[in-house]
């Protein structure tokens, strides 16, 4: 006969299933645990780490694009897990925001617990499956409101996948662009060159996307064009360029993306101040072209101590 334990576990933390969030490293799942609430909200639970490898603090404090990263993964998760969109589907990422407040994002002595309201506002099915799902997303800290935010995507089948990228996968025979020099990492808010996603062209404000698919976190898994977490680092790498401050805190990005960024073909950056220095504020419009069609635009907000 089986005897009961002597005594009982807590609740234990541990990440949730890599994937659901389409990532093949478990160092790089935030999220920890779900909840449904009703057919169109849930709270969902992430960590934050003190340290990553690549999301480095800045200035103290955490750096906000893991909140791009966490909002991203949380759409994944509730269409797998709570919509049942099978593994293997494709997901369209159309549009991803976000807006911090920096008071909530400060490194502490531990990682950082977040609680997540999650709204689906948009459900969109085609019969039965899944087609589409815009939602908003709420993340607290310690009480406090840290990051608000939201993302939709639409999600297709493997079939439907390859039709819509005809000639553009990975057995097409194209070659990539060939890994092009890197922008002096200070200049962009980064140590390291590796990190570095942006190109000089020898124009102001304009680079070349500079795509390194062996990057660990960018590239976390093999894929057939540019993630769209490299376009939005892009975005803020460029911000940092035009501001002039490699410190400065992307405290909000807007971002909308038409097409596929190919990893075959040249993207160009462009990037142009929107407003004048001050308040310790600035924000900057940033653009990416790939055979002269639009690819995405961000709209970048930073705090910064020299504005």
């Amino acid at each position: 006969m089986r005897c009961p334990p002597a005594f009982r576990f807590p609740s234990l933390t541990t990440t949730v299933p890599k994937e659901f969030v389409h990532r093949a490293a478990v160092a790089e799942v935030m999220l920890t645990d779900w909840r449904r609430r009703s057919d169109t909200r849930f709270d969902v639970t992430a960590q934050w780490p003190r340290g990553h490898s690549f999301f480095s603090p800045i200035r103290g404090h955490h750096d906000p694009l893991l909140a791009a990263e966490t909002i991203r993964q949380v759409g994944s998760l509730l269409a797998h897990a709570e919509f049942g969109v099978p593994f293997g589907h494709h997901f369209l990422m159309w549009d991803l925001e976000y807006a911090v407040d920096q008071e909530h994002l400060l490194v502490g002595d531990a990682p950082a617990a977040l609680d997540i309201d999650v709204d689906c506002t948009e459900v969109k099915r085609r019969g039965s499956a899944l087609a589409g799902l815009r939602y908003t997303a709420v993340v607290r800290r310690d009480g406090h409101v840290a990051v608000t935010g939201g993302a939709s995507f639409t999600c297709t089948s493997p079939d439907v996948y390859r039709r819509l990228r005809a000639g553009r996968g990975p057995d097409d025979g194209r070659s990539p662009v060939p890994l092009t020099a890197p922008a002096s990492p200070q200049s962009v808010g980064r140590t390291s060159p590796m990190d570095v996603v942006l190109s000089p062209v020898g124009e102001e404000n304009r680079w070349r996307l500079r795509v390194d698919s062996r990057h660990h976190v960018l590239f976390d898994h093999p894929v057939d064009h540019v993630p769209g977490m490299v376009l939005l680092e892009a975005a803020r790498q460029a911000a940092a360029s035009v501001l002039g401050d490699g410190e400065m805190l992307p405290i909000a990005i807007t971002s909308h993306f038409t097409r596929f960024a190919e990893l075959d073909a040249p993207c160009s950056i462009g990037a142009t101040r929107l407003s004048a220095p001050g308040a310790g504020r600035g924000a900057v419009r940033v653009t990416g072209s790939q055979e002269g069609r639009p690819v995405f635009s961000s709209t970048v907000t930073a705090s910064s101590h020299r504005l």
